[in-house]
């Protein structure tokens, strides 16, 4: 796990100081990609700049350095990674990533202040994702949250009644989410849990 890079890609508004993303970031000095309007979040820019903090890593490696970030992803960074991955040459460096609670750009609550992100990405991933989805989310219907799993090609974790899986679920430093973040990162299949389903 030395060499892996953890990257954490918040959503919409950014993840708050007791966010699971925020608690991680303080304790295992992942790194957070900065966004430069995270209360206007247009599409472009966002995957300009994951973009450029990946390049920024590639090109400290040695060439044929094996895939060695791993994504850790909440609400619209889950589309994100979608948007950004698909037809990308720079996706090979990623070992895999963790996709909790996306959210749904289309549902109407969200739509207009997200109209950049209104088309969904309809790519299957190239490389091992997990995507957790929770009934009662309410930024993502739980079917959707399938959906997505199943055009993404994820495998999909039924995370029960869980809220948007972040910080008003009251799962403090989670982990059991960080334990799927590690089986990721050393590519070895997802633990079992009592809410997972085949998505």
């Amino acid at each position: 796990m030395t060499r892996t890079k953890v990257l954490l890609l918040p959503g919409w508004q950014n993840s708050g100081p007791e966010h699971w993303q925020s608690r991680w970031e303080r304790t295992h000095a992942y790194e957070r990609v900065q966004q430069h309007d995270w209360m206007r979040p247009l599409r472009g820019d966002w995957i300009a700049r994951l973009q450029d903090v990946v390049l920024g890593h590639v090109a400290q490696q040695a060439p044929g350095t094996p895939a060695d970030i791993v994504l850790a992803a909440h609400s619209l960074g889950c589309m994100l990674v979608a948007a950004w991955a698909a037809n990308n040459p720079l996706a090979r460096h990623v070992r895999g990533a963790l996709l909790v609670a996306p959210g749904d750009p289309q549902r109407e609550e969200v739509a207009a202040a997200l109209p950049s992100w209104f088309q969904t990405p309809d790519t299957r991933l190239p490389f091992p994702t997990l995507l957790l989805g929770s009934h009662d989310d309410p930024y993502c219907s739980f079917e959707r949250a399938q959906e997505f799993a199943r055009t993404w090609g994820s495998q999909f974790i039924d995370y029960g009644r869980c809220g948007h899986i972040n910080a008003d679920s009251g799962l403090g430093d989670w982990p059991q989410g960080h334990a799927m973040l590690m089986q990721l990162a050393g590519a070895s299949p997802a633990p079992s849990t009592a809410h997972e389903k085949e998505g």
